[in-house]
C-alpha cells in the first residue's frame, strides 16, 4: 500500500514501459530469493520487498490507460483490464496446488520464470504514450496537450496539489476504497472459515463457493464499467452507490436467511461478489477521471494506499471480533462498514468525470 502511494507520482513522471518492466523483474528476484530462503527473517524481508516492487504495477497501468483510451471509454476498458487480478489469482491457486507436489519452493520459482518471460514481452511490445510512437495524443475536453518535460515545473506540481491532494472527491473515494476492500478481503480471507463455522459446510464446498464469489465479481466489474460509460457519463461514484446497496442487501440476506442450503448460500455469496467487485474496479477509474491523464498514477497511488490499509481490519480485526464476539456481531460490523462505504460514494455523487460531454 505504501509502495502504491510512493510510486504513483514516480509513475506519472517515468516511462511506463521501463517502470513496469523494472517492477516485474524486481518481483522475480524477490520471489527467487524467497524460494531459496528458509530463515523466517529472510522470508519476511523477501516478502516485504516483493510487496513493494509489486506496488510498481498498478500506477503506471492507470496512467497508460488514460493516455491510450479516451475518457468516454475508460471505465469499460479499465474494467476489462481489472479482471486480470481475479484470473491471475485463480491460475496461481490452481497451478500451485499441482506445483507444490515438486516442493513448495517451485511455487515461487515457476511463477518467477513466467514473469521473466512476461517482462521481456512487455519490454518489446509496450509503449509509453501515443506520441512516443508518432501518434497524436488523445484530446481531452478542456485540457491542453501535456508533455513529460513539464512534470517538474511549478505549474505541474500545483496541478497535482489541487487536482489530487486538494480534491475532496479523491479523498472521499479513497475512504470509500478502505471500506470496499474490507468487505472484499473479509470474504476472501475468512470465507471458507465463515462457511464452515456459521453455515456448517465442508471446507471443500466452501472453497468452491468463495471461487463463485470471485467469478461473479468478474461479471460485476465488467457490467459496472459498461454502465459507468453508457449510463452515468463516466461518473463511477454513481454506479458505486447502487453496487454498494446491492452488496449490503446480499450480505444481509446471506446472514439472516436461516436455511443451510448450499445453493442458496452460493447464490447469495455470488451476488455479494457481483456487487462488491464493481466498486473495487471503479475506484481507480474514478481517480483517473478526476485527476486526468496528467496525474492519474498519483491519484491511483493515494486510493490504493487506503485499500491496502483495510487489510488490518479485514484480516486481524475481523478475526479478533469473531473470536471475542461471534459471527453475528462480525456480520453486523461488516454491514455497518458497507453502509459507510455507500455513504462515501453518495457524498462523491456530484463528482464530474473530466473529458465527458456532460462535464463541460
Amino acid at each position: 500500500g505504501v509502495s502504491k502511494f510512493v510510486n504513483g507520482p514516480l509513475a506519472d513522471r517515468a516511462n511506463a514501459r521501463y517502470f513496469m518492466v523494472a517492477g516485474l523483474l524486481l518481483s522475480v528476484g524477490a520471489n527467487v530469493f524467497f524460494g531459496f530462503s528458509s530463515s523466517v527473517l529472510w522470508l519476511g524481508i523477501a516478502w516485504m520487498v516483493n510487496g513493494w516492487v509489486q506496488g510498481m504495477g498498478f500506477p503506471p497501468v492507470c496512467r497508460l490507460m488514460t493516455h491510450w483510451f479516451p475518457p468516454a471509454q475508460l471505465a469499460t476498458k479499465m474494467s476489462i483490464w481489472n479482471t486480470s487480478h481475479s484470473i491471475g489469482a485463480w491460475v496461481a491457486v490452481v497451478a500451485c496446488g499441482y506445483i507444490v507436489g515438486f516442493g513448495w519452493r517451485w511455487c515461487f520459482f515457476i511463477p518467477a520464470m513466467l514473469c521473466t518471460i512476461a517482462g521481456v514481452i512487455l519490454f518489446i511490445l509496450l509503449r509509453d504514450t501515443p506520441s512516443s510512437v508518432g501518434l497524436p495524443e488523445i484530446k481531452v475536453e478542456g485540457m491542453g496537450e501535456t508533455h513529460r518535460e513539464d512534470r517538474t515545473t511549478v505549474e505541474y506540481k500545483e496541478f497535482v496539489r489541487t487536482r489530487v491532494f486538494g480534491n475532496p472527491y479523491i479523498w472521499l473515494i479513497s475512504f470509500a476504497n478502505f471500506f470496499v476492500y474490507i468487505l472484499r478481503f473479509a470474504i476472501l480471507d475468512w470465507g471458507p472459515t465463515l462457511l464452515k463455522e456459521m453455515k456448517g459446510f465442508s471446507l471443500q464446498h466452501a472453497g468452491w463457493m468463495v471461487a463463485g464469489f470471485e467469478a461473479s465479481g468478474l461479471i460485476g466489474m465488467l457490467l459496472a464499467g459498461w454502465l459507468t460509460d453508457r449510463i452515468f457519463g463516466g461518473r463511477g461514484s454513481r454506479t458505486c452507490v447502487f453496487c454498494m446497496i446491492g452488496a449490503v442487501i446480499a450480505m444481509l440476506a446471506f446472514w439472516k436467511l436461516p436455511t443451510h442450503s448450499a445453493l442458496q448460500s452460493a447464490v447469495l455469496l455470488g451476488a455479494a461478489g457481483f456487487f462488491i467487485y464493481g466498486p473495487q474496479a471503479l475506484i481507480g477509474i474514478i481517480a483517473a477521471n478526476l485527476a486526468t491523464k496528467r496525474a492519474a498514477a498519483t491519484a491511483a497511488g493515494l486510493t490504493g494506499l487506503f485499500g491496502y490499509l483495510s487489510t488490518v481490519v479485514s484480516g486481524w480485526g475481523l478475526g479478533k471480533l469473531v473470536q471475542t464476539s461471534g459471527w453475528d456481531v462480525a456480520f453486523g460490523a461488516l454491514l455497518a462498514i458497507g453502509a459507510l462505504g455507500t455513504f462515501m460514494f453518495i457524498l462523491a455523487w456530484p463528482a464530474k468525470a473530466h473529458g465527458y460531454a456532460d462535464a463541460k
